[in-house]
């Protein structure tokens, strides 16, 4: 499972980050690196919700996690 951050700035100033592959994941923030932060975070919990409820099957996950600079 690979899924893609899309973000974009709306009108007002704010940013929108989205995931398409989970309906409903999406989160606004002030700048785009915290939009993106949010969505990750909620993406995450979402996952984690659908695997206690045996709707996602483990082996369709791999968690990735860059090294810090």
């Amino acid at each position: 499972m690979i899924l893609i951050i899309e973000s974009e700035k709306e009108e007002d100033g704010r940013w929108l980050a989205e995931i398409d592959q989970l309906p409903g994941v999406l989160a606004y923030g002030g700048s785009q690196n915290e939009a993106m932060a949010k969505v990750k975070a909620l993406a995450l919990r979402v996952l984690a919700e659908q695997l206690e409820n045996g709707e996602l099957n483990p082996v369709d996950i791999n968690i990735s996690i860059p090294d810090a600079a």
